[in-house]
C-alpha cells in the first residue's frame, strides 16, 4: 500500500466517523464510491470495505451514546436478531446484482429521509406526542413486528453494505417515535451488529480487503466519537436538521457520482 493511498484511506474513514457520529447511519454513501472511484477498488469490494468500517466505527460511536443514556437495548436487540438472518440474503443477492446496479439506487432514498428528519425538526416539540405508528396489543406481536423489520434492514445491508443504519433511524424515529438521540445511539450499535453479519457473508464470497478496512474504520471511529460528544450536547431539534441536511447532501452526493 502506498503512502497516498494510506492518507487517503485515512482522511476518507475520519469524514465517514464524522457524519456516523452525528446521524447514526453507515458511511456506506462515503465509503463506496470514493473507493471505488478513487482507489479504483472493485464496487463489490468497496462495499465490502464499508461493512468493515460500519463495524469498527460504530461500536466506538454508540458506546458515546451508551455512557449519555441514548440507546434502548430491549427494541435494539429484536431488531438485531431479524437484521443479522437479512444481511446474508442480502449479501448473496448482491454478488448477483451487476455493479453498475449498485453505484448511487441508494440517493433518493437518503434524500428524502433527509427531508423528513429536517421537517421533524422544524417542527420541534409539536411531534413529541405523536403516537407510534406501529401499536400492538401484546408484546410478543410488538417484539415478532420489529423482529421482521430487522429482517429487512439486513437484506438492504447485505445489498448496498449500508449497515442498516439509515433504515433502522427512520424506523425508530417514523415508526417506533424515539427521540433523535437515542434513535441515533440505537442505530450506530445496530449497525455495527448487522454489518459484522454482512461483512461476515461478504468474505465468504471474497468480497473482503481487511487492511484498508481496518485503515479506514480507525479513522472512522476516532473522529466518529469527537461528533458522538458534540450530538450528545445541542439541541435535539437543532440535532434533526443537521441530522437531515447531512442526508440530503450525502443523498445528492450519490446520486452526482452514479
Amino acid at each position: 500500500m502506498s503512502s497516498t493511498t494510506l492518507v487517503a484511506l485515512i482522511i476518507i474513514g475520519l469524514v465517514t466517523g464524522v457524519v456516523t457520529g452525528l446521524t447514526g447511519s453507515s458511511g456506506v454513501m462515503i465509503v463506496v464510491p470514493l473507493v471505488n472511484m478513487l482507489l479504483g477498488i472493485p464496487i463489490h469490494e468497496s462495499i465490502g470495505i464499508s461493512l468493515i468500517v460500519n463495524v469498527i466505527a460504530p461500536i466506538a460511536i454508540s458506546y458515546t451514546y451508551f455512557k449519555n443514556g441514548n440507546i434502548d437495548v430491549r427494541v435494539g436487540v429484536w431488531i438485531a436478531l431479524g437484521s443479522i438472518f437479512g444481511a446474508q440474503i442480502g449479501a448473496f443477492f448482491a454478488d448477483q446484482i451487476p455493479e453498475t446496479g449498485l453505484g448511487g439506487s441508494f440517493g433518493i432514498f437518503i434524500i428524502l429521509m433527509g427531508i423528513l428528519i429536517c421537517i421533524k425538526g422544524f417542527r420541534g416539540k409539536k411531534l413529541e406526542s405523536t403516537k407510534p405508528v406501529l401499536e400492538f396489543k401484546t408484546e410478543k406481536r410488538k417484539n415478532m413486528a420489529i423482529f421482521m423489520l430487522g429482517f429487512a434492514i439486513g437484506i438492504i445491508s447485505g445489498v448496498f453494505g449500508a449497515g442498516g443504519g439509515g433504515m433502522i433511524l427512520l424506523i425508530l424515529v417514523f415508526v417506533l417515535n424515539f427521540p433523535i438521540r437515542v434513535a441515533i445511539g440505537t442505530s450506530s450499535l445496530l449497525m455495527a451488529i448487522t454489518s459484522f453479519s454482512g461483512a461476515l457473508g461478504y468474505f465468504i464470497h471474497g468480497n473482503i480487503r481487511l487492511v484498508p478496512g481496518l485503515v479506514m474504520g480507525s479513522g472512522a471511529a476516532l473522529s466518529g466519537v469527537v461528533s458522538a460528544r458534540f450530538a450528545n450536547r445541542v439541541n435535539e431539534d437543532i440535532l434533526s436538521i443537521a441530522v437531515g441536511v447531512v442526508f440530503f447532501m450525502l443523498g445528492t452526493l450519490m446520486i452526482l457520482i452514479a
